[in-house]
């Protein structure tokens, strides 16, 4: 069986994801400890919050990620947890991210209600295992102020528009991030965290 770990870090509502990973099939790991991240199938970092608190949470983990993108093991990210690919964020003056993906984290333009929270679709820009059995128009749900805004259009998988278009999933090799939640996003979430099982086996 597939195991997947999920960061344990003190910033994210873990419960809904874990119990969306086992209902994909997986064997899920909450967990901080560097052993059982390294020996993981793929490793999911979620994240509600703050991009700076959420980076020192982080501590010794983040080492662990940055290695395990190295070694191609499959990365999900979620929400923060997807924003922390960058190299860095404007939230609260400038943190640095872990650079997995490069690219920063801006904040939605004020024309905008603030967050940006509830359902919306997402168009899918190109073919990744990620997005297998996914089809432009799919409804997710989101709840962010910020967005990520990739340095190179490839690391976009999908995007959404709010006011502006902004990338919804973006990528890299192995690593994907999601802003929206997909624990939380009904039928087509569920699919994308299968989608992410059969990417670790």
């Amino acid at each position: 069986m597939v195991e997947i770990a999920i960061v344990d870090y003190g910033v994210g509502n873990i419960h809904s994801i874990q119990r969306g990973l086992e209902n994909a099939g997986a064997k899920v790991l909450v967990t901080h400890k560097p052993k059982e991240l390294k020996s993981a199938d793929g490793i999911v970092l979620p994240g509600v919050g703050a991009f700076k608190s959420a980076m020192d949470s982080l501590g010794e983990s983040a080492e662990i990620i940055k290695d395990a993108a190295s070694e191609d093991k499959p990365i999900l990210g979620v929400c923060l947890g997807a924003q922390l690919f960058a190299d860095w964020s404007e939230e609260g003056g400038k943190t640095e991210g872990l650079s997995l993906i490069p690219g920063k984290i801006v904040k939605l333009p004020k024309s905008v209600k603030i967050p940006h929270m509830g359902w919306n679709s997402i168009e899918k820009k190109q073919d990744h295992p990620f997005l297998s059995k996914i089809k432009t128009g799919d409804h997710v749900y989101f709840v962010h102020s910020y967005y990520y805004e990739p340095r190179k259009n490839k690391a976009i998988l999908a995007t959404s528009n709010y006011g502006i278009e902004f990338p919804g999933i973006i990528g890299k090799d192995s690593i994907v991030g999601t802003q929206f939640h997909p624990e939380k996003s009904g039928p087509v979430g569920l699919q994308m965290l299968k989608n992410f099982v059969q990417m670790s086996k």
